[in-house]
């Protein structure tokens, strides 16, 4: 054979090799093929056995590639194609035989394939396999080999198993198997289905064939494979190293480059060339398979490090959604539309099961003429991320459309008009909150620019165990829940989206009984309108094979004997308390103790009792201090205190007072001030003194160390309380040059919250940290807990939660980070702690929380029915008498009788009516009389990042310094933005009423929108 045809022969295959992946069974085929060594032919089987037939063919032409230069093997290919029923497959890649292959009936056998997948579960419910199957080998349209595969799935899995292995396998056999597939179906008394399948069933409502989407166009595929046949001749060009080109007549000189979408579309119009495992027409993409994946979470053929540019594009690969025996199990419920929620270990592809629930729900509705829409929403922000490049749009982009958008990545037009551009949006769920609150609409008789919950017809929730108490899901859910209870009434009827929950711990609520633990797990199921809590019963053992259990470690440490820091620092706290004339009601360096002290806090603002607020403020640090002094360093702490002090400083020295930084320092600052410049100094001595330090840091030095030792490519998380402990937890691992001798390149994660008294993240600089992560260029984590809860990097191999514990939840998600084989979950706290302790107690729970989960799934359907509807017109009543208690409160507030005084001085700063609201969120005062009153200085925290903001101003208090908000730009202007926590807020006008808030949305009045035309023309801009 001469070299043009050997290279044209296999430039057939690789131009049909979509088509072949969709029609070819590799494990008969390897029965006929000698050319191939018998080795390479073990691989191939063993490869279609771990990640099913699709990724055996694509081996298998691989191989076939490879070993071309054996004599005979094109003959031989042929031969087995042909004795293996697949003449079809002989005919692609044969140029002789292309009379076999009929663009008409070719593109007829696409949409009967199509009309399969639509109507699969019907199919599946009243089809009997075994007969069937028998009727179809006779009929050869089934080999022998089909048939015992068949039978020996009915008898393994059972008859809905051997249907799909059935079906599977039918649509891959030649043009023309439809048809006698109908008369096989008549004879064997499935008349039923047979009518349906031909459509003659008009009481279906089933679109025609030739509605369908995305079908094959006959006269332009027609039109497409003469412009081939007449106009163009195949042609190898040496230049491009073998390459397929086309010439075409006009010219013999300049051979283009193959445009293989050109040349396939005579037989698949949708196929994506050298895609991995990938056909639009495999059964796979509507049907569970009873093939594995080897790889983690169900994940299969991408590269985790693979760029988004890549991979963003409909031309790139699309890999093949395959879920193991234990995912298709808890997903079957969903496939039929039910609501549920899945229940799964972190690591065993929850994401990958809602990523092909989406999938068979927007085929669904598109097989009904149907136009489906699914949302994704979830609770942090590097998760939308991750989930859009790692699942959805990485395996659906080849047929539909897939946008994120989150809090850092919102487009500079409508959510409303994100959500009918594309079919699939993911987004945190507060984004979605807000415009069904109608938070996000100027114009609330706009209905272009409004959502509702019948746009979608799935809601995917990740996360979804918060669906409870007020957060943001449990809003979302609670309208729906309203308005299927009025569906019901038949008072106002609105279509429903399907609802899919994903999690991998319901908790217990802090249950302390299983009768307990099982009225919370029953209410995350009321709340999510959940059919059923979905684990795996069938598979378990393939289940615990998946998701490796990391090695639990216990490093507890010796209590300090001496601890003359935190005694100073206690000795201090007890000279403010004697300063207020009381004493404290708690133990110093406690949670109760800084509860305490909130209070005195607010207490001191709201009475004007500057004294208490002041030293309370104080008091507060004291006991930050104190916490990092048991949790990391002395000399953190030390350095914790200096700081706040020194920012002090600053703060009272303005602008107008430079010569005299102290001249807004009155009694009580005096004396805090005083108290600490004379303890200063024995502080730092003693800070700097190694035998005082805490034994957890040696525990945590040697466990990190043993992790990074025992395995080269160790790369881990360290979970600790606050963002203070992140960054002096990296700060003393890069100070310490044993973790740089093994390789150790370490940074600090953290919220994107900036409510903290610590700076915080910015999002995209968590999502850079996080790639880094994932690319290894990091592969030490110091977190707090935003990184609990779905980051997956399957390299992690070791969890270390530092001094921490909360609930049954968090030791679930937090375990769960530990992705590889052999890895390890350590926990490292002090002796008497009380951490030990309650690390047990959340083992217990967990152990509870899976009895709950089975007792409820043990109910009969009537009493969980019941049950459930029972906590949902609860819930809502319990709603209606919340907003009525609201509405009330809002009534009698006129905010143009609120007043806003200064948290620290308590001087008057503005009238509600001086406050407006720009996007529901930003309240400005752009009052020439409030001008007067605040002075402008840098924002320390932004300064210290060296971000380039437009503005990075910080407003204060001309009177006291106390921080009242920071500048915003708004359309090109800078105006003050107040923060609500800095202000004591008198309701009424003899300002009897007084309180405090976190949040503006606290607050029982609303405020009018900026009006930007009135302020431009009155600024004359």
């Amino acid at each position: 054979m001469s070299l043009d045809n050997q290279q044209i022969r296999l430039g057939l295959i690789e131009c049909f090799r979509s088509r072949l992946v969709a029609i070819v069974q590799a494990e008969p085929l390897l029965d006929f093929i000698t050319f191939i060594p018998a080795a390479e032919r073990e691989e191939i089987r063993s490869v279609g056995r771990q990640n099913g037939n699709q990724a055996a063919v694509h081996l298998l032409l691989n191989k076939v590639n490879t070993n071309s230069g054996v004599e005979g093997w094109f003959g031989e290919f042929i031969t087995a194609l042909n004795r293996t029923g697949c003449s079809h497959g002989a005919a692609y890649v044969t140029p002789e035989a292309s009379d076999l292959v009929s663009p008409e009936l070719e593109a007829r056998n696409d949409l009967e394939v199509k009309l399969i997948i639509c109507l699969t579960p019907t199919v599946i419910d009243n089809l009997s396999p075994d007969e069937v199957s028998v009727h179809c080998c006779a009929a050869d349209i089934l080999t022998e080999d089909d048939k015992e595969k068949i039978l020996s799935e009915m008898k393994q899995r059972g008859k809905q198993a051997a249907t799909r292995e059935l079906l599977s396998r039918i649509v891959m056999k030649p043009p023309g198997w439809f048809s006698k597939f109908l008369d096989i179906l008549r004879k064997s008394g499935h008349e039923d289905l047979a009518e349906i399948l031909s459509g003659d069933d008009s009481s279906l409502d089933i679109a025609e064939p030739a509605d369908l989407e995305n079908t094959v166009n006959e006269a332009d595929t027609e039109q497409s494979v003469q412009k081939v046949d007449q106009t163009d001749q195949l042609y190898v060009s040496p230049a491009t190293d073998g390459e397929i080109c086309l010439r075409s007549e006009e010219s013999d000189e300049n051979p283009a480059l193959l445009d293989t979408s050109l040349l396939d579309s005579s037989v698949n119009s949708e196929s994506s060339q050298h895609s991995v495992a990938t056909n639009n027409h495999s059964f796979n993409d509507s049907l569970p398979e009873s093939g594995s994946c080897s790889m983690s979470g169900g994940e299969t053929s991408y590269s985790d490090s693979d760029d988004e540019s890549t991979r963003g594009g409909r031309g790139s690969p699309v890999p093949e959604i395959k879920l193991r025996d234990y995912q298709q199990e808890v997903a079957v419920p969903a496939l039929e539309g039910k609501n549920i929620i899945i229940c799964l270990p972190t690591g065993s592809g929850k994401t990958r099961v809602a990523v092909y629930i989406t999938r068979h729900h927007l085929n669904n509705m598109k097989c009904q003429g149907k136009t489906g829409k699914v949302i994704v929403l979830v609770n942090k922000v590097p998760l939308v991320d991750q989930h859009f490049r790692k699942e959805f749009n990485a395996f659906l982009k080849d047929k539909y459309s897939v946008s994120k958008i989150s809090g850092d990545t919102q487009l500079k037009i409508s959510f409303p008009h994100v959500v009918r551009q594309n079919d699939i949006i993911i987004c945190t769920a507060q984004i979605l909150e807000n415009q069904l609150a109608g938070l996000n609409c100027d114009d609330e008789d706009d209905d272009d620019d409004s959502l509702k919950l019948s746009d979608f017809t799935l809601i995917i929730i990740d996360e979804c165990h918060h669906t409870q108490k007020e957060g943001v899901y449990k809003s979302i859910m609670t309208r729906y829940i309203e308005q299927k209870l009025k569906n019901k009434k038949g008072d106002v009827i609105e279509p429903l989206p399907q609802i899919l929950g994903l999690t991998a711990s319901p908790g217990v609520g802090g249950a302390k009984n299983r009768k307990a633990a099982q009225s919370h797990v029953l209410q995350i199921c009321a709340n999510l309108d959940a059919y059923r809590i979905m684990t795996v019963q069938n598979f378990q053992k393939q289940l615990k094979d998946q998701v490796k259990e990391p090695v639990k470690k216990m490093e507890i440490a010796e209590e300090r004997r001496e601890d003359p820091f935190g005694d100073r620092i206690k000795q201090m706290m007890n000279k403010i308390h004697t300063f207020l004339e009381q004493a404290a009601t708690t133990d110093f360096g406690t949670q109760s103790y800084e509860q305490l002290i909130v209070r005195m806090c607010s207490t001191g603002a709201k009475e004007e009792n500057r004294k208490l607020r002041a030293c309370a403020e104080h008091l507060r640090k004291y006991n930050d201090a104190l916490v990092i002094n048991d949790t990391i360093r002395m000399i953190d702490a030390y350095n914790y205190l200096t700081n706040f002090y020194e920012e002090e400083i600053r703060k009272k020295m303005t602008d107008d007072d430079e010569d005299d930084p102290k001249s807004k320092l009155d009694q009580t600052d005096r004396f805090l001030f005083q108290l600490f410049n004379e303890n200063q100094k024995e502080l730092q001595t003693v800070a700097k003194e190694p035998q005082y330090e805490n034994g957890n840091l040696a525990k945590l030095r040697k466990t990190v160390l043993q992790e990074f030792t025992k395995k080269k490519e160790s790369r881990g998380i360290i979970f600790t309380k606050t963002r203070q402990n992140t960054h002096a937890l990296h700060e003393w691992i890069e100070q310490n040059e044993k973790f740089t001798e093994v390789g150790i390149k370490a940074h600090y994660l953290t919220g994107a919250g900036n409510n903290s008294q610590y700076k915080h993240m910015t999002q995209h600089e968590q999502k850079e940290v996080l790639n880094k992560f994932h690319d290894g260029e990091i592969n030490l984590l110091i977190a707090t807990t935003v990184a609990e809860e779905g980051l997956d990097i399957k390299e992690c191999n070791f969890v270390i939660r530092y001094d921490l514990v909360t609930n049954e939840i968090a030791m679930v998600q937090a375990r769960g980070r530990a992705r590889c084989n052999d890895s390890t979950y350590a926990l490292v706290a002090l002796d008497g702690s009380g951490v030990v302790d309650r690390e047990f107690v959340n083992e217990f729970r967990e152990k509870m929380m899976y009895k709950a989960i089975q007792k409820v799934q043990e109910m009969s359907a009537d009493d969980y029915k019941k049950q459930v509807e029972e906590r949902q017109i609860q819930n809502i009543m319990e709603l209606k008498m919340k907003r009525r208690k609201d509405f009330a409160k809002r009534i009698q507030s006129d905010y143009s009788k609120v007043a806003f005084h200064c948290y620290g001085c308590s001087k008057l700063a503005c009238s509600g009516k001086d406050v407006q609201v720009i996007e529901s969120m930003h309240h400005v005062n752009i009052t020439k009389e409030f001008k007067d009153l605040y002075g402008v200085r840098e924002n320390r925290a932004l300064q210290e990042k060296s971000l380039d903001y437009q503005t990075n101003g910080e407003i204060y208090c001309k009177e006291c310094a106390q921080t009242w908000g920071s500048m915003m730009v708004h359309r090109g202007v800078n105006l003050p933005c107040l923060s609500i926590k800095n202000f004591v807020v008198y309701i009424d006008e003899k300002h009897l009423q007084k309180q405090t808030y976190k949040k503006w949305n606290e607050v029982p009045f609303r405020l009018p929108k900026f009006d930007f035309i009135s302020y431009a023309a009155g600024s004359n801009i």
